[in-house]
């Protein structure tokens, strides 16, 4: 049953980081796009913005992909916890823990469902058990 959990983990967190990389890097299903996401980061406080932008949304859309595939899992999974950590610490810190105050549970359970894939693996229903 591992196995079956482990996949059901890879393919739900898989597909959401999926479907957020499609709306930061080319502003499909409502999302920014690059021009967008990199106003927000640079209101942020990043430098320079347009290449954290980038960085940031094709980090998320190709590990996304490579979650749903079980392609180098561990390390996607480690780079997408360092995307969601940041988030939470940048945008949601300051607003407390509960989401309708815009705080960071969300970015909580995502953070944890990362770090349960970089200590389990991709299981056995993968392309590739790295």
């Amino acid at each position: 049953m591992l196995d079956w959990a482990t996949l059901v983990l890879r393919l739900g967190i898989g597909i959401m980081f999926l479907a957020h990389g499609l709306q930061m890097a080319f502003g499909l299903f409502g999302g920014p796009g690059i021009k967008g996401f990199s106003g927000m980061l640079s209101g942020l406080g990043f430098v320079p913005a347009k290449f954290w932008a980038i960085v940031g949304s094709y980090t998320v859309l190709i590990g996304g992909f490579l979650l749903i595939a079980g392609i180098q899992t561990r390390p996607a999974a480690a780079l997408l916890f360092i995307f969601i950590v940041t988030a939470a610490l940048k945008v949601h810190l300051s607003k407390g823990f509960f989401l309708s105050n815009g705080g960071y549970e969300y970015t909580f359970v995502i953070a944890a469902a990362c770090l349960a894939l970089i200590l389990l693996g991709p299981g056995k229903f993968s392309i590739f058990r790295g």
